[in-house]
């Protein structure tokens, strides 16, 4: 079956505000509906990683020539919403359930239970 990584950023969506000023209930059924959707595709064994990433502003960004001494740097745009906040690989039957997967990702609840619309990308893992 191929594999496909299915990657979300920081970028709320149809929301502008940041989920630290969610209200805890809204932040509470947030979490909650990623919880039952991990346990669901973990079971199906469909989910065969999940990993969240620290905050973007402790991005570090190295470039190296393979000679001199490594340049590192912070992250180039902190505010950019193109920082990846976590990815999960999923072993499929299909792109098609992959997608379907991807779309339930995006639909994760906001503030008053108000779907995100999250961009989700889905990309295939190669050799598989």
């Amino acid at each position: 079956m191929p594999k496909f990584m299915l990657m979300v950023n920081h970028d709320g969506g149809v929301f502008e505000q940041p989920m630290d000023e969610w209200d805890p209930s809204d932040i509470a059924a947030h979490f909650q509906y990623y919880e039952v959707l991990t346990k669901e595709l973990t079971e199906s064994g469909e989910m065969i990683q999940f990993t969240a990433l620290a905050d973007p502003q402790l991005t570090k960004i190295v470039r190296a020539d393979g000679v001199a001494a490594p340049k590192v740097a912070d992250s180039p745009d902190p505010e950019s919403k193109a920082h990846l906040a976590g990815f999960n690989i999923f072993d499929v039957a299909s792109e098609a359930r992959a997608l379907e997967i991807a779309a339930r990702i995006s639909a994760v609840p906001g503030p008053g239970g108000v779907p995100t619309q999250q961009p989700v990308e889905v990309r295939r893992v190669m050799n598989d």
